[in-house]
């Protein structure tokens, strides 16, 4: 099973970081309050993909090491991922 690392934008501008295998499934329940408190009280606007085809391991891993980087580093990553809205099922 494929694991993907992601970032959502909220709508206070704010980027939220996560992991799941079904993005589009995800987002959904992020933008119905059924995902993250965070997104819940912040509003999930968009999601982009950051890292893809990863084990479970490898997506937790990653996501705790971008829970770690600056804001600034966080923009970089979401303003330099494909531009492929990513839309809820």
């Amino acid at each position: 099973m494929n694991w993907y690392l992601y970032l959502v934008q909220c709508q206070n501008g704010s980027l939220y970081s996560g992991i799941t295998t079904c993005p589009s499934k995800r987002l959904k329940a992020h933008q119905s309050g059924k995902g993250a408190r965070y997104t819940r009280m912040h509003g999930a606007q968009s999601m982009r993909l950051i890292a893809c085809c990863l084990t479970r391991s490898q997506a937790a891993r990653l996501e705790h090491q971008l829970k770690q980087l600056p804001v600034q580093h966080k923009r970089q990553l979401w303003a330099n991922a494909p531009s492929q809205t990513i839309q809820a099922a």
